[in-house]
Order: structure tokens, then sequence, then C-alpha cells
């Protein structure tokens, strides 16, 4: 039986390098930007447009009642935020036919249903997202705290509304999961070897 196991994250929670690390200490594959890439290729998409799709509230595109507002509606706009999620479905379930696999993001905990992955859900404290975001190397190294705490808001927001709109559940929701990892003020060496042998 295969071994997929799919990760949910909050934006600086380190979820996704605690999924290259998880790959690495199973010696598994491991897919996260390779799997915009993929869309992008069989769209004949840009990656900075399929990303940008993936980011986006959904609900920007859908009126909130269709007597006054029908007609503005960019039904281009529409087929393509469709058309990506269709590659994305298809793209997802070729990664996890294909091979073991560490899956970030993207609606695989729900598109790999049927595969009966390990869910992981990656959170953290504020603090510790503001901590590891300034760590990093990012085009937002001129953000002010304040800036930065709105940008993480909104990027969790917006990921919300995107699981949400296309799964009909709740991101983050305990239910959704089989395990979920608080990584504030925690190393994440220490914890991918014991999520390993977890799995």
């Amino acid at each position: 039986m295969k071994k997929i196991i799919t990760i949910g994250r909050e934006f600086g929670s380190g979820g996704r390098e605690l999924g290259r690390k998880l790959a690495e200490n199973l010696g598994i594959a491991y897919y996260d930007r390779e799997i915009i890439s993929e869309i992008a290729k069989n769209t004949s998409l840009s990656e900075q447009y399929v990303q940008q799709v993936m980011e986006k509230n959904p609900h920007d595109i859908f009126p909130v009642t269709v007597a006054h507002t029908f007609s503005y509606i960019d039904t281009y706009a529409i087929q393509q935020k469709q058309a990506v999620y269709s590659e994305q479905e298809k793209v997802l379930k070729s990664m996890a036919e294909k091979s073991d696999c560490v899956i970030v993001g993207r609606c695989a905990d729900y598109i790999l249903k049927s595969f009966n992955p390990f869910r992981i859900f990656v959170y953290a404290g504020m603090q510790s997202k503001l901590k590891r975001c300034f760590e990093r190397e990012t085009d937002k190294e001129h953000f002010t705290e304040k800036k930065m705490r709105k940008y993480i808001k909104n990027v969790d927001k917006n990921r919300a509304r995107y699981y949400e709109f296309y799964t009909g559940q709740v991101w983050g929701d305990k239910l959704n999961y089989d395990v979920c990892v608080n990584t504030t003020g925690i190393n994440l060496d220490d914890i991918a070897p014991h999520l390993a042998k977890m799995i």
C-alpha cells in the first residue's frame, strides 16, 4: 500500500520545511512547488498565474446576488480557475500513484482521500511565525512587524477560503487531520524523525 503524507500548513509555521525533512527521513518523494510547475506545463498557463489562482480568494469571482451582478462575472477567469483546480487533481493523483510521497498544500488531503493519506496540519503562534518569516530569505524583507503580521493573516485567510471552497471542509479543523503539529518554539529537525517513526 502506498505511503502518502499530505501537509496543510499555516503561513510561517514551517510546514513546507517540515514536509521536506519528513520526506528525507522516510526516503520518499517530496512535492511542493513542483505541483505548480506541472499544472502550468499541462495548462499552458504561467507558473506565476497558477500560483495566483491558488492563493487568491476564490469567492472574488462569484457574485453575492445574481440579479444585479451576474453580467459582471469574468467567465474566462472562472474557467481558468476551474481548469487549474481540475489539473491540480490530475497532477496530485498522478504523483500519488507514481510513488510514496509527501505533498504540501493544494487540498491534497481531500483530493487524495481515496489513497487514505496520513494527513498532517502544521500551525504555530503568531510570534513564532513572525520570527520564522523574518529569518528566512524573502522578497518582503522591508516589511515592518505590523505589515508582516497582516500579510501572514491574509495568506492564511485565502488558503482557508480556497480549501473550504473546493472541499467543503474547514481548513485547520483537527477533525480533518490525523495529526496537528504546533511548531511554536520547536526545532523542526527534532520533530521530523518522530513523525517519520509514527508514520
